[in-house]
């Protein structure tokens, strides 16, 4: 039986982690492409043939850009032209994953986003381990964590809403506002906000109660301009809007 278990690497110093994965599942039965099975060697194939499509469509844009803004004259795309050439000496040049720069400032973002290259992407590595290794938990990392993995690598976060029938949980974007995140429940909800009253999740299984959270002084009131964050407990207040009168 193979189990699955996930790995999330978000820089270079994760390979400190990776490097140390021992166990990874062996069968007999299934021949590997590089004849045998080692983790931290197929992903430094992976990342590296990432890098070289990446390598391939900078120079593709970069030679249209020269043509136009360099030779052509035209001033509007320069400013494009001289970003790709930094994206190529990152990328090209130091041969790294353009999201392991940590530095690109608001108009080098912009065309990242419009080029969207492969390296810029974040990447969950799930390996195959034995089951023997999965219920003796060999290794950090375990299956519960896909999830939550997935969540941080797409900048999604949850928060919940608890009522009498059920506790549920609302996905939205990281760096949400309160009244956006009340509109994911219900467009009234974020016409109408008044305010949300807020406690921590840790905080309330510490308690056991809303009650002890809010004796404990942890139970917050939040304006417009609070910024939801995970695992936050909410209670929205809002003004049902008006509607329109009938003629």
């Amino acid at each position: 039986m193979r189990v699955e278990y996930l790995c999330q690497m978000t820089d270079l110093t994760s390979y400190a982690s990776i490097t140390n994965l021992q166990g990874a599942f062996e069968d007999d039965d299934i021949t590997h492409v590089e004849g045998s099975v080692d983790p931290v060697r197929d992903i430094e194939i992976i990342h590296e043939e990432l890098r070289l499509k990446d390598e391939e469509l900078i120079m593709q844009s970069i030679d249209k850009l020269e043509k136009v803004a360099v030779r052509g004259g035209d001033k509007k795309l320069k400013p494009e032209y001289d970003v790709m050439c930094k994206i190529k000496t990152w990328v090209i040049d130091e041969k790294k994953a353009v999201r392991f720069y940590h530095d690109w400032n608001d108009k080098e973002i912009d065309v990242l986003n419009k080029h969207l290259f492969f390296t810029s992407k974040p990447m969950i590595y799930l390996v195959n381990l034995s089951e023997k290794d999965y219920i003796r938990k060999k290794n950090k990392c375990a299956l519960a964590k896909i999830i939550k993995a997935g969540y941080a690598a797409l900048q999604l976060e949850y928060f919940f809403t608890a009522g009498p029938d059920e506790v549920r949980a609302w996905t939205i974007r990281k760096g949400t506002k309160a009244p956006q995140a009340a509109g994911k429940i219900h467009t009234d909800f974020e016409k109408g906000f008044i305010m949300a009253e807020v406690m921590k999740y840790e905080d309330f299984k510490e308690g056991g109660s809303e009650a002890a959270v809010k004796a404990a002084g942890k139970y917050r009131q939040q304006g417009r301009n609070y910024i939801v964050e995970d695992g936050d407990i909410i209670f929205f207040k809002f003004n049902t809007p008006q509607q329109p009168k009938k003629k």
